[in-house]
């Protein structure tokens, strides 16, 4: 299964939804790439693979500074999972190859 590529996602949070685009490339169990929101692009951290389960950290300033936490599993083309943003709790997300 190839994680490679570009994906786009939609947090669904308090504040409405949130979409962004991950540009991700694998080797081996490591996960790396990139992901774009709100007009700003940063660079993933912790990214791993397990099967069919990608995780993955982002750092953010906008709307407040925090790591967001993402874990997610790949279904062919579709994306699904979600993400811890601090002490604001769990959000869901789901997206796919854009």
């Amino acid at each position: 299964m190839s994680f490679d590529g570009t994906w786009t996602i939609t947090v669904n949070s308090p504040m409405g939804p949130q979409p962004s685009t991950l540009n991700l490339a694998v080797d081996g169990d490591t996960l790396t790439g990139s992901q774009t929101a709100q007009g700003t692009t940063s660079p993933i951290s912790n990214g791993k693979v397990d099967g069919d389960t990608l995780t993955w950290s982002n750092s953010i300033t906008t709307p407040f500074p925090m790591t967001l936490e993402f874990t997610g599993k790949v279904d062919g083309d579709t994306l699904t999972g979600s993400v811890k943003a601090g002490s604001f709790g769990s959000f869901p997300f789901a997206g796919g190859r854009a």
